[in-house]
């Protein structure tokens, strides 16, 4: 891989050990990101086709991986799995042994401060994953009313003082809308009991922004449906969030195709990163995996 790391995978060893990739097997990575799963699987023989909706890690990849590239064991395809029935039948990959995806935001964008995901750093209120979207978290903060923010704090943030934010946010644009970062997390210090210098508000906020900028749970659910249909008996599905939300709608979505007698769930309970993983990687201490395969 490149020089620069783009992206740690989280829980490539479990995700390995799982997908249990077989030479030739055909197998795709529908969050790209840095390639570090993808790698994985490539060195263990299997072919894969890389989807990402971020241009900048189709790039980065198409840099990192060209060896694979060139040996026609990857292809890469920027877009969104919302698509990914048609991305693969366009690209041959029908029938696969296993599709992985690693939800949530990649370390490159978190730090590259133009994205606007990061409430670490004074940044614009960006937060689009794929820059062709129209709508950014600073349209939504300055344009939703009051009871909109309320709901989407509340519904996609599952924050405590959503109404308190959302009517201090209301106000505060009246005089000037709010554009940064540091704009943002000032109201939101202000109208929240204090906890220190990162209040447990300000992730929860950007995350809601972050959800409803990139609509990240409609497209899971579309995503894992489109997944279904690609998959070979015995191909297993593996999926790692970052959050309740998103672990709530895979496990009720392979709940619900157990019972449909579809899929055999895997896993009874998410895998967790180990002990060894969060000291080279505290990021990884949210992610879940679930795993089901096709029967």
């Amino acid at each position: 891989m490149a020089n620069v790391v783009f992206h740690k995978s989280v829980l490539l060893k479990e995700v390995l050990e799982v997908l249990d990739p077989k030479p030739n097997k055909k197998y795709i990575d529908a969050t790209i990101g840095g390639g570090g799963h993808t790698q994985g699987i490539l060195e263990k023989g299997g072919v894969v086709l890389g989807i990402d909706l971020d241009p900048e890690a189709i790039e980065y990849c198409q840099k990192g991986l060209i060896s694979y590239l060139e040996e026609k064991k990857l292809l890469l395809s920027q877009g969104n799995f919302t698509d990914l029935a048609k991305i693969a039948s366009r690209l041959g990959y029908e029938r696969v042994s296993g599709i992985l995806f690693d939800l949530g935001v990649s370390s490159h964008q978190i730090e590259k401060a133009e994205r606007g995901f990061s409430y670490l750093r004074d940044t614009t209120l960006d937060m689009r994953m794929d820059p062709k979207l129209k709508v950014t978290a600073a349209d939504l903060v300055n344009a939703l009313n009051e009871g909109e923010l309320y709901e989407l704090f509340t519904r996609l943030g599952e924050e405590p003082y959503a109404r308190r934010l959302a009517r201090a946010i209301s106000k505060s644009r009246i005089n000037k809308q709010i554009k940064k970062s540091s704009e943002l997390i000032e109201i939101i210090q202000k109208n929240s009991p204090g906890y220190g210098r990162v209040h447990p508000s300000i992730p929860r906020v950007f995350q809601a922004l972050r959800i409803a900028v990139n609509d990240e749970l409609n497209n899971l659910k579309i995503g894992l449906i489109e997944s279904l249909g690609l998959l070979e008996k015995g191909g297993k599905l593996v999926v790692i969030s970052f959050h309740s939300l998103e672990d709530r709608i895979v496990k009720n979505f392979f709940k619900g195709k157990a019972e449909e007698e579809r899929i055999e769930i895997m896993t009874k309970k998410p895998i967790l990163a180990s002990v060894e993983e969060l000291n080279l990687n505290p990021r990884a201490r949210s992610a879940k995996m679930r795993v089901a395969k096709i029967i």
